[in-house]
């Protein structure tokens, strides 16, 4: 699958058949989160594989958005070290999204659960021992899809202006 059609048929996963995620295909998805852009090259993330079901179930109760997490098998934490990068946030979203396509790719599905400023944040740090140094970034869902979800883009022409910003 090249990048395009990768990107135009990545879609949010949130209904996971049981079966788990090969450890092949789950390194596949961890190495496209390392390779991601980050700013200076300092990669302030760090990822955090749940694949324990207490710990997706204690995540799942807190986020009011990711209840599925507690059904995939798989959820990774992506954590950033906000001294590590003059733009860590974007750094880490870059590797996230970077993960969601790589488990397109390699036939999983995925879902970007947000965390950084939720009202939750500070509890799912404490379930995964992350530093109070560290933020959480998102937390990813992931395992072989039980859905096939259909989403529509807006047309382009309603998306770019040129030169300067035109609202459409």
């Amino acid at each position: 699958m090249d990048v395009l059609e990768a990107i135009r048929g990545r879609r949010s996963i949130r209904q996971y058949r049981p079966e788990g995620v090969p450890g092949q295909k789950l390194n596949q998805v961890l190495e496209a989160g390392r390779w991601a852009p980050s700013a200076g090259n300092r990669q302030p993330w760090r990822f955090i594989v749940v694949r324990d079901g207490e710990l997706r179930r204690r995540l799942a109760d807190i986020a009011p958005f990711g209840r599925f997490m507690a059904q995939a098998p798989v959820t990774i934490a992506v954590v950033i070290d906000l001294q590590g990068s003059n733009h860590p946030v974007e750094d880490g979203a870059a590797a996230t999204q970077n993960m969601l396509l790589a488990a397109h790719a390699v036939g999983l599905g995925a879902c970007w659960i947000g965390s950084y400023g939720s009202t939750y944040e500070d509890e799912a740090k404490e379930i995964l021992g992350v530093p109070a140094d560290r933020r959480l970034l998102s937390l990813v869902s992931l395992g072989y899809a039980a859905e096939t979800p259909q989403k529509d883009r807006m047309e382009l022409g309603a998306l770019v202006s040129d030169e300067r910003y035109e609202e459409k």
